[in-house]
């Protein structure tokens, strides 16, 4: 495994996870956030978790790169990482928004609203893992 490819990848995910999540649920959604007050901070107390926010996308930009490398099937990294976003994007949607829908008071327009920015941005940051990810070379 090339540990340093994959801290790499992270930190390529990462920021490109931050420009995703400022347009989709920064401003996109931002209106269907706002709808729940009691499940959702507000936009301007939301800034005091940030270093929290950027802190677990970095460490889930980790198992996801980890989980590409050992994935990975010597395919083009473009389409092994659209394969890896795919399948980690059908989990977030599973894991956090259905699941979250079931447990906290959303709506099923933004239930399915959040599915759908998951799969979205899983592929998005699978395809920038696969890029930016290249394995060790064979000894």
């Amino acid at each position: 495994m090339n540990y340093g490819r994959l801290v790499l990848a992270a930190v390529a995910g990462t920021l490109v996870d931050a420009c995703y999540g400022f347009v989709v649920y920064g401003m996109l959604l931002t209106s269907e956030f706002a709808r729940t007050p009691g499940v959702y901070r507000p936009m301007d107390a939301q800034m005091a978790y940030m270093p929290f926010l950027f802190g677990g996308v970095f460490l889930a930009m980790l198992a996801a790169a980890f989980i590409y490398a050992k994935g990975y099937e010597g395919g083009a990294g473009l389409m092994e990482g659209a394969r890896c976003g795919v399948a980690l994007g059908v989990f977030a949607a599973g894991y956090a928004a259905i699941i979250g829908y079931s447990i906290t008071n959303i709506g099923r327009k933004m239930a399915g609203e959040l599915v759908i920015a998951n799969l979205v941005e899983w592929t998005i940051n699978g395809i920038i893992i696969g890029l930016v990810y290249k394995p060790a070379p064979r000894k």
